[in-house]
């Protein structure tokens, strides 16, 4: 039997794909490229086994289980999840969420009543919602589309980069998430084809350039900005995050 996983389709998860691919593991797995939030209701239904999931799914998910070494994380700015405005954020009146998003809303959230202590309106948007930023209307942006939009704002805030400075700790994004209990084999083989990939980015890099051509410097973003391994500080910041929402 083949597991179905779900991916999310941004630069970041590249190592991961990469690995996959390398180990030939892509062969003995279904797997489907998504958006983050979808990557979620994937998981959820039961349309699939496994996920690169936003963290929030482990409040939802009775039988979650975290399978992997590996995240999505960042332990400061990470440039790709950001709220643009054109005025500071003390003078914004509404913000536009991100409809991919489920893990950047609730830390915007979070962020707008602990560090910037605020109360916006809270806009749910859909696809486009980008044009519509302007004036007092900011917008939460994610992934490889923001960006297309660092310098198209005046005032650009970094959510991960925010959570460092309020607690001092790295912040967790997605993590591999299974819905049922799986074969340990399995799940050691798994662990070490993204093990790989991580250990090799410039060669993943290589290996998707042409798709990846928006993101100006791939190496320093990968390398430098995306931090992947699941580490005890990385879990005490999601658990400070899952007590928070």
């Amino acid at each position: 039997m083949k597991y179905k996983l779900s991916v999310v389709s941004y630069l970041n998860t590249l190592p991961f794909i990469y690995g996959l691919k390398q180990y030939g593991l892509d062969k003995k797995l279904d797997i489907s490229l998504d958006i983050p939030s979808a990557c979620a209701e994937k998981l959820l239904s039961k349309e699939v086994d496994i996920g690169l999931v936003p963290i929030v799914v482990l409040k939802r998910l009775e039988d979650a289980q975290i399978i992997s070494d590996y995240c999505i994380g960042a332990n400061g700015a990470v440039d790709t999840v950001c709220f643009f405005s054109d005025v500071p954020f003390n003078s914004v009146e509404g913000i536009l969420l991100d409809y991919q998003s489920r893990t950047s809303v609730e830390l915007l959230k979070i962020l707008l009543k602990e560090h910037w202590r605020i109360s916006p309106k809270l806009i749910d948007a859909n696809e486009n919602y980008e044009t519509q930023i302007s004036g007092k209307t900011a917008g939460l942006i994610i992934g490889d589309r923001s960006f297309h939009f660092q310098d198209k704002f005046k005032y650009s805030y970094d959510l991960s980069d925010i959570w460092k400075q309020m607690t001092g700790l790295p912040f967790v994004f997605a993590c591999w998430i299974a819905n049922k209990e799986l074969d340990e084999g399995f799940k050691k083989e798994f662990n070490n084809t993204l093990k790989f990939g991580v250990e090799n980015i410039e060669e993943a890099i290589k290996s998707a350039s042409d798709i990846y051509s928006h993101c100006k410097n791939p190496e320093d973003y990968l390398n430098n900005k995306i931090s992947y391994l699941l580490d005890e500080e990385k879990r005490k910041g999601m658990e400070l995050f899952l007590e928070k929402i």
